[in-house]
């Protein structure tokens, strides 16, 4: 896949002459220099570098489960839970629910191979089980919001086209495509995005929603897990004002990498990061299905967050919400704390057991 080596600790050298310079930053993510360049070197604490080393994949089963790359637009990471058996092409027990997952970044970095995703949702497809497939996003600035909507979009009408249709094209991978045939219910599609991603599941649902059934079937989307998405305001809510920030999530990233992907001019009152706000449409308006929205205490964005949900139950939306206590942005994704810490580890396993029943109720 695309993107997925692993960051340095130590900056670039400059171009000859040195006449690169940096013209704007993200605390540690990224620099973007003066000839348009984009340099997504890490800067940042250097423990933080093994959880952004990249995973490859796996034919052999490793803990219940294989991993494959399907390359292609755009390119799938896939997450195959071990079957009991396989007869005749048909997995013992049924087809599998199928998670599409879109990865977070504040719309601007990280890949879906990287360890932090991978410990998390190579564990969540064996719990559920689900097929997970993650799905390379584009990165801003190069490009910009709504490419990364489009391509949710384009993801949801490849697997369409690759489990239904059965239509492999040019695909390198057919033996891939086969066990994702064989393993996955598309009538039953949960779209799960982290923290930005979680702003392309919404945005995707819609889209979809709008189509109508006719136009994706037999493909349903059945419901949707926002967890900790990136929704907030121009005007800082009180959770900003008054939540630590961590390596994870700062003030910094917030604004810099929303002024990198929205539209030019755009401010954080756009529909992209405030879908409940006076620039979007109605949320009554707004075809979505049943939603599962999950909130960290301690988060930056927890109260834009909570107001999201808020809106989607007076618009008469189906939605459960859960409070992660204690927590900060992302610390799911804390392989480290998540295996060390009792209170992380327990939270990430209540924010697992979460999806494993929504999804179960949908």
């Amino acid at each position: 896949m695309a993107n997925a080596t692993v960051p340095e600790s130590q900056p670039p050298a400059q171009a000859a002459g040195g006449r690169r310079k940096v013209v704007d930053e993200v605390s540690g993510w990224l620099r973007v220099l003066d000839d348009g360049s984009v340099d997504r070197t890490w800067t940042g604490p250097p423990e933080v570098l093994p959880m952004m080393q990249p995973v490859p994949p796996y034919a052999v089963p490793r803990d219940g489960h294989t991993l494959h790359d399907l390359p292609g637009d755009p390119s799938f990471r896939i997450y195959l839970p071990e079957p009991e058996v396989v007869v005749d092409g048909d997995r013992k027990g049924g087809r599998l629910p199928v998670i599409v997952h879109f990865h977070g970044g504040g719309f601007c970095f990280s890949h879906p191979s990287w360890v932090m995703y991978h410990h998390f949702y190579s564990r969540l497809a064996c719990a559920v089980p689900a097929v997970v497939v993650s799905v390379e996003l584009p990165l801003a600035p190069e490009r910009r919001l709504p490419a990364h909507i489009d391509t949710g979009v384009a993801a949801l009408r490849r697997l369409r086209s690759i489990i239904a249709l059965s239509e492999d094209g040019a695909l390198d991978d057919k033996a891939a495509a086969k066990l994702l045939r064989q393993a996955a219910d598309i009538s039953r599609v949960f779209l799960v995005g982290d923290s930005s991603g979680a702003n392309i599941s919404h945005f995707a649902a819609a889209r979809v929603g709008a189509d109508g059934a006719g136009i994706w079937a037999p493909l349903c989307v059945a419901g949707c897990v926002l967890i900790q998405p990136g929704f907030m305001r121009a005007t800082r809510s009180r959770s900003e004002l008054e939540v630590g920030e961590s390596v994870f999530f700062t003030l910094d990233m917030l604004d810099k990498c929303n002024a990198m992907a929205l539209p030019v001019g755009a401010t954080k009152e756009h529909p992209f990061t405030c879908p409940m706000g006076p620039q979007a449409p109605p949320l009554e308006s707004v075809p979505l299905p049943p939603m599962l929205v999950a909130v960290a205490e301690n988060d930056l964005v927890r109260d834009t967050d909570l107001e999201y949900c808020d809106a989607l139950r007076a618009a008469g939306k189906e939605v459960e919400v859960l409070l992660s206590r204690g927590m900060s942005h992302a610390f799911y994704l804390n392989k480290f704390a998540v295996d060390m810490d009792p209170s992380t580890g327990e939270r990430t396993q209540g924010l697992i057991d979460a999806i494993v029943s929504f999804i179960a109720c949908h």
